[in-house]
């Protein structure tokens, strides 16, 4: 099977986003697959974290955020808010959180987040949040991350590393 056990990934800066190594790679052959280890992941970051998830289009990115979704709970089937920049969804588990789903993919000026009040958002430790094209977030990302980067090797095999 393609899951295995890891130890806690680091925290990471938000500068040092072009330069990481890898904690634990995964290879996923499946949508299902990359769900499944969304949903074991969320296990450990169920009290609140960001989660920066780097990849091209059609990498995972948002199949992830499903799985993880699903493993916190969430019934409401998870959609990718590239329109609209973000969803957020309830936690059956956690009343004083919410999970944050954000894709920054069509962000052309980093003032159109200034009215998703993610300072507010971020502060809030019990909080989930994942954003999909963090990159574009720059300097405005958090100091502690988990990074995930997503590589389409071919098909429906991706590769996923959690630094």
């Amino acid at each position: 099977m393609f899951w295995q056990e890891y130890l806690s990934p680091p925290l990471l800066s938000g500068k040092d986003l072009n330069n990481y190594n890898p904690m634990a790679t995964f290879t996923t052959k499946s949508a299902e697959e990359t769900q499944l280890l969304a949903l074991k992941l969320s296990q450990k970051y169920q009290n609140g974290a960001i989660l920066a998830l780097i990849g091209n289009l059609g990498s995972g990115k948002t199949t992830f955020t499903q799985g993880f979704g699903k493993g916190l709970g969430i019934k409401d089937k998870i959609l990718s808010p590239t329109f609209i920049l973000m969803r957020q969804y309830s936690l059956p588990e956690n009343l004083k959180a919410k999970l944050f789903h954000l894709d920054l993919y069509r962000l052309e000026d980093i003032k159109e987040i200034g009215s998703l009040g993610l300072d507010e958002i971020f502060s809030n430790p019990r909080n989930i949040v994942l954003i999909e094209w963090a990159e574009k977030l720059g300097s405005f990302l958090p100091k502690n991350i988990i990074l995930i980067q997503f590589k389409h090797i071919k098909d429906n095999i991706r590769q996923i590393e959690i630094s």
